[in-house]
C-alpha cells in the first residue's frame, strides 16, 4: 500500500536505508540532500519504506505543484524490492490531488508508460572510470586533445585548495549571470550543499588557471557509492580558450582511472555541453521528464 507522509512524519533513518538498499542508489534522493535542495519535502511510501518517492513541492499562485529542485537531476522512485515499470504507474498515480501539476525527473532506472503519462526523455552523460588512465585517454577527441596541449602551453596549473565561495562566484559572473536562472536563494542552497558535502568528506573542489591565484576554470564533484557527480562547472568567458576546463576534467579522470565508478557529468541536453562532455568518451544514458497537469486548460500556470 502506497501512502502519502508529509515531511514532519518521515522516518529519516528508514528512508536512507531503502535508498542505500536500492539498485538505483543515488546522493540526490538521501534525506540529508533533500533537506537541503527543497526543505518540507514530503514523500510517498509504501509498505513500511519498502519503496519511497520525494516529493519535491513548491507553490505559486495559490497553487501547490511538484517541481525539480535545481541541483537534483533526477529523482522519483527507489526501491529495495522489484522495480517495474507498473510500479512506477502506480506511485505516480498516488501523487496526492492537491498537487495541481507535477514536472518532475525521475531516474533512468524508472521506465514510464507514454501511453498513461506525458514523458520527455531526456540525455545524461556518463563516463566509466574503472579502466585505466591510458585506455580512457584513448577514447578523448582529438579536439580534447588538442585543448590538453594549450592548456600546458598556456602554463595552467591546477589548484586543489579552492573555496566553495570562489566556485561559486566564477560561475555566477559567467554562465550563471549569462542564463539568469537562479537566485539568491539558489546560489546559498549550492553553497550550502557543497561545504555539507565536504564535511560529510564526499565533496571535491578543484580550480584550474594560469596565474597563482586566478581561476580560470573550476568544478565541485560529489560522490556517493557508484558515481562522482560535476555538481557544477564554471568557466571564465575572457580566458576560456586556454584549455582549463580541459585539463581539470582529465586531471580528475586521472587521478579516479580504475576505480569503481562513475564520471556522471549531469548533462547533455544542452547541445554545446553535451559534445564537450563526449569529447572526453561519455555515454549517453535517458531519463524521463514527466508532466502530470491538474489545472484547468483555460488557467496560465507560468
Amino acid at each position: 500500500m502506497i501512502i502519502y507522509i508529509p515531511h514532519k512524519e518521515i522516518d529519516k533513518v528508514r528512508w536512507d536505508r531503502c535508498i542505500a538498499r536500492s539498485i538505483n542508489a543515488i546522493v540526490y534522493a538521501d534525506s540529508w540532500y533533500l533537506d537541503l535542495v527543497s526543505p518540507e519535502w514530503d514523500a510517498l511510501v509504501e509498505d513500511d519504506y519498502i519503496s519511497v518517492f520525494p516529493l519535491t513541492h513548491k507553490r505559486k499562485f495559490g497553487i501547490r505543484y511538484l517541481a525539480q529542485p535545481f541541483f537534483t537531476q533526477q529523482l522519483g522512485l527507489f526501491t529495495s524490492g522489484i522495480l517495474s515499470q507498473e510500479l512506477v504507474t502506480r506511485f505516480l498515480e498516488a501523487i496526492p490531488p492537491k498537487f495541481k501539476l507535477a514536472e518532475i525527473s525521475l531516474n533512468s532506472f524508472n521506465k514510464v508508460d507514454p501511453g498513461i503519462f506525458q514523458v520527455t526523455p531526456r540525455i545524461n552523460l556518463e563516463l566509466e572510470l574503472i579502466h585505466s588512465y591510458e585506455e580512457l585517454n584513448r577514447n578523448y577527441s582529438q579536439n580534447t586533445r588538442r585543448n590538453l596541449r594549450k592548456a600546458l602551453d598556456a602554463g595552467v596549473n591546477i589548484h586543489k585548495k579552492i573555496a566553495a565561495d570562489d566556485l561559486v562566484a566564477l560561475f555566477r559572473s559567467n554562465f550563471g549571470g549569462k542564463e539568469g536562472k537562479l537566485g539568491y536563494k539558489d546560489y546559498m542552497t549550492i553553497l550550502n550543499v557543497i561545504n555539507r558535502s565536504m564535511e560529510k568528506a564526499c565533496g571535491t573542489l578543484l580550480g584550474a588557471g594560469a596565474m597563482e591565484n586566478r581561476l580560470d576554470a573550476a568544478a565541485f564533484f560529489l560522490r556517493d557509492n557508484r558515481r562522482f557527480i560535476m555538481l557544477m562547472g564554471a568557466t571564465d568567458f575572457t580566458t576560456r580558450g586556454n584549455g582549463a576546463m580541459f585539463l581539470l576534467l582529465d586531471t580528475f579522470i586521472r587521478e579516479h582511472a580504475g576505480e569503481p565508478f562513475l564520471l556522471d557529468f549531469e548533462g547533455g541536453n544542452d547541445p554545446n555541453l553535451g559534445r564537450f562532455y563526449r569529447s572526453f568518451g561519455s555515454r549517453e544514458t535517458l531519463y524521463s521528464f514527466v508532466r502530470i497537469s491538474r489545472i484547468p486548460k483555460f488557467f496560465t500556470f507560468a
